[in-house]
């Protein structure tokens, strides 16, 4: 008898103890606020680079309701016309400057080489920058050679500096001098972390994407890069919303320039 009416007392204490601890747990929690996490993970920026050829997805970028920073081409057909539209529109643009390759590519008019005079590369970065008059920073295009050279790169940082622009390397090159040379211009600078778009597979894109998830939750901010493709936009409208669900902050790249 004594030893049923200790194991129901047990029973008793048990249960209240977990009554209190979630009282406690529901009383002490964050409260959540509609449309804001109750933690951020971490901050994530998309960039998509290479616009400037044609309007073909202004249509599925303006499905996307989040912020996107732009890397417009310079002196294009569209260039001024989409620079324009989509700063209009909300969206961070920055200039994505053509520059000088390892690789055989075709190259985009203007392209600063590495041979050229520092009065030439300036030139060129005013001209580009006369038809992305919103630019916020500047993003290498192509540029795995240029990148690599201190002496074009210490030209091209001096003419940003001047204009208070960051500069964002796509780390094309292993061997980039750009980070280094930033800091100690006192350049605002920052490079990206992951590209998304490879691959024109949404698979991968959203692999790439995870992966891009896993650097912010580790260093507390991440940059991706894809492109002005129609299936990249696609899949960014299905995760973006997604990511802010999970936590992650959405921003431009100019929040995150150090």
């Amino acid at each position: 008898m004594r030893n049923n009416l200790g194991y129901k007392i047990a029973i008793a204490v048990l249960t209240l103890i977990i009554i209190l601890e979630g009282a406690f747990i529901i009383m002490t929690r964050p409260r959540k606020i509609p449309g804001i996490p109750l933690a951020i993970k971490g901050k994530i920026a998309i960039v998509l680079d290479d616009w400037g050829y044609n309007l073909n997805n202004l249509e599925a970028l303006g499905r996307i309701k989040y912020p996107l920073t732009v890397a417009v081409l310079p002196r294009l057909s569209y260039s001024r016309v989409i620079a324009s539209l989509l700063h209009g529109r909300g969206l961070e643009i920055i200039l994505h400057l053509p520059m000088e390759p390892r690789e055989k590519y075709r190259l985009e008019k203007n392209t600063i080489m590495t041979y050229f005079n520092k009065e030439d590369v300036e030139n060129i970065i005013n001209d580009d920058l006369a038809s992305i008059v919103y630019a916020k920073g500047v993003s290498n295009h192509m540029g795995s050679y240029a990148t690599q050279n201190s002496g074009t790169m210490e030209t091209v940082f001096k003419n940003l500096k001047r204009r208070n622009l960051y500069f964002l390397d796509s780390v094309v090159s292993s061997q980039s001098v750009c980070s280094d040379l930033a800091r100690r211009m006192g350049l605002g600078f920052i490079k990206r972390d992951v590209f998304l778009d490879n691959k024109e597979e949404a698979a991968y894109i959203r692999g790439q994407i995870h992966k891009l998830k896993l650097v912010a939750r580790v260093k507390g901010q991440a940059i991706g890069i894809g492109h002005d493709r129609r299936l990249t936009l696609e899949v960014l409208k299905e995760a973006m919303p997604e990511l802010e669900k999970e936590g992650y902050k959405l921003v431009f790249v100019s929040e995150l320039v150090r």
